[in-house]
């Protein structure tokens, strides 16, 4: 076998208590992987933080290893940092730290009193704590950045501010992840960077969600699923199939880590991981 990379997995907080049920189920299935941690979003609005605010803290209740999302949208820097210090206090000692979107779209407005950008955010939680601070990276550039020179000269600055780890968006074409790996490295960012991979679990949402956030669906993608909308098993299996190559590819070429956008459904996911070798682990009868 060959080498065995580490994962992560990101779920969001639900809405409904179906929602509530799916994501138990999605992470009885997940956690015995043994990820380096979960990932919880958070929302732009008042209502997606108190979520989030309350699965991070009942995951921290649970023992799970945990990455809380923050970001610097909708709250002050005293609010971040309050948060992040109840956070810190409570054991939590990774964070995701993000810029965010405006809710509903729109230009970005740093908020009255707020942290201005991603980079400043990390500043300020690593004034707070010791955390392990992951960011944001763009391999086929940020909706908002003016250039792909910019998104490296940002992600530069993030590293700069503290952070020690790079979570790409998903990208579905191999190639340019590499490209952008190279091109940071070149630019002098020498933190890690862990490739975010979407095993595709519904194709039209895919598309849908992938032009809010500027991921490319290249033509040969659209192939794939083409004729498959009303044959969901099938579809399954190619998306797997095709997440299960991209890892391999990247692990060939050095990549150690990966991170699942898992959408709150395990299925597609647990399959990748176990076919790179990723095992779960089972408790043995003393």
């Amino acid at each position: 076998m060959g080498t065995v990379p580490k994962i992560s997995f990101e779920i969001f907080p639900p809405k409904t208590p179906q929602g509530n049920v799916a994501l138990d189920a999605a992470l009885d299935q997940l956690a015995p992987l043994r990820p380096e941690y979960l990932s919880v979003t958070y929302g732009a609005d008042g209502s997606g933080q108190e979520r989030t605010v309350r699965l991070v803290e009942r995951l921290i209740d649970a023992g799970l290893p945990l990455a809380a999302h923050l970001t610097c949208v909708g709250a002050t820097r005293d609010e971040v940092d309050g948060l992040a210090r109840i956070w810190r206090d409570m054991g939590l000692r990774r964070i995701v730290a993000l810029r965010g979107d405006v809710p509903g779209g729109g230009p970005w407005r740093p908020e009255d009193s707020g942290y201005a950008c991603a980079a400043e955010l990390v500043a300020g939680l690593s004034r707070i704590a010791d955390f392990e601070i992951s960011v944001a990276a763009y391999p086929e550039s940020h909706p908002d950045s003016p250039s792909p020179e910019a998104d490296i000269e940002n992600l530069r600055a993030k590293q700069d501010a503290g952070a020690g780890t790079a979570i790409t968006q998903y990208c579905f074409e191999t190639e340019t992840i590499l490209r952008f790996r190279d091109r940071a490295a070149a630019a002098g960012v020498t933190m890690e960077i862990v490739p975010g991979i979407l095993p595709i679990v519904d194709f039209a949402r895919t598309v849908e969600f992938s032009r809010r956030c500027g991921a490319g669906i290249p033509g040969w993608l659209v192939e794939q699923f083409e004729g498959l909308e009303d044959d969901a098993e099938t579809s399954a299996m190619v998306a797997a199939s095709m997440a299960v190559e991209q890892c391999h590819t990247l692990i060939a070429e050095g990549f150690g880590q990966f991170h699942f956008y898992t959408m709150n459904k395990a299925p597609q996911s647990y399959a990748v991981c176990r076919r790179l070798g990723v095992r779960p682990e089972i408790s043995k009868a003393a």
